[in-house]
């Protein structure tokens, strides 16, 4: 099966749900913090930007050849909003031709997977607050990303075919130090295993914890999942740990199976989720 229809599929199943108005809400809270200021640096050469860029998860850069396009002051409206995104402003002509940009736009870079998400001019031409939040939004992909309907489209839209997902309680006593440790373990799969946390505690989220035909009882688990093929393994643990998932991971790549592997029951879209 080609990527993109088992791609479409596995999203299909599992995150095209109806955001409710409580859900959009809070993706809505969580993204502005009303903390210290913050401005966009200027990028004033090509080792500043890459500087910039690698020291980033997720870096915003505006690229400006003209500082009077209404672009820029929504793309300043933004900064605050959006906390842990770094934001990076250049007009350098040398900056612009390394990025390949050619006008003006406005670029997404992450560090997990090491791709560069360009506006499209015409976006650019009538980019707005919510075109320009939407955007971001979609596509700030993380060492660890926390699922949710608006962050499913971006994960999903990597070329990174191979996620890995930590379903656990946010709420549980373990979690600050587990997420420590997944972190770490995340970094280690970098470019290779988009790694996500599912909030078990979240109710619409059990929708994925019953795909991989797990029990909260289970739970903390990790599910690994290939969009390419649709197989997919699990495995419940007592406590997380950086070998734990290590294993799992080279246990998957390797084809070597640390849980019980399954391949999707079903080619065609699940209607019970």
């Amino acid at each position: 099966m080609e990527a993109a229809p088992s791609r479409f599929l596995f999203l299909l199943c599992l995150f095209m749900y109806e955001l409710s108005p409580d859900g959009a809400a809070e993706i809505q809270e969580s993204s502005e913090d009303p903390g210290s200021s913050q401005e966009p640096i200027w990028l004033t050469d090509v080792p500043a930007a890459m500087e910039f860029i690698a020291a980033a998860e997720v870096a915003v850069i505006g690229f400006f050849q003209d500082l009077e396009t209404p672009a820029v002051s929504v793309f300043h409206s933004l900064v605050q909003k959006f906390q842990d995104v770094s934001f990076g402003i250049s007009t350098d002509s040398k900056v612009l031709a390394h990025y390949n940009v050619t006008g003006n736009t406005i670029s997404l870079f992450r560090l997990v997977d090491n791709e560069q998400l360009d506006l499209d001019s015409e976006d650019i031409e009538s980019i707005d607050a919510t075109k320009l939040s939407r955007f971001i939004e979609i596509n700030s992909l993380y060492l660890v990303t926390e699922y949710n309907p608006v962050t499913a489209i971006g994960l999903f839209n990597s070329m990174i075919q191979i996620h890995l997902l930590l379903m656990m309680n946010k709420a549980s006593p373990e979690y600050e130090e587990s997420m420590h440790r997944y972190k770490k373990a995340a970094k280690l799969f970098q470019g290779k295993i988009l790694f996500i946390l599912v909030d078990s505690g979240v109710k619409q989220n059990g929708k994925v914890i019953s795909f991989f035909k797990l029990k909260k009882s289970q739970l903390p688990a990790l599910a690994i999942y290939r969009t390419v093929d649709e197989e997919w393994d699990t495995l419940p643990m007592a406590e997380v740990s950086v070998e734990h998932v290590q294993s799992f991971c080279d246990g998957f790549l390797k084809g070597k199976w640390l849980g019980e592997n399954h391949e999707s029951e079903e080619k065609t879209p699940k209607v019970e989720l």
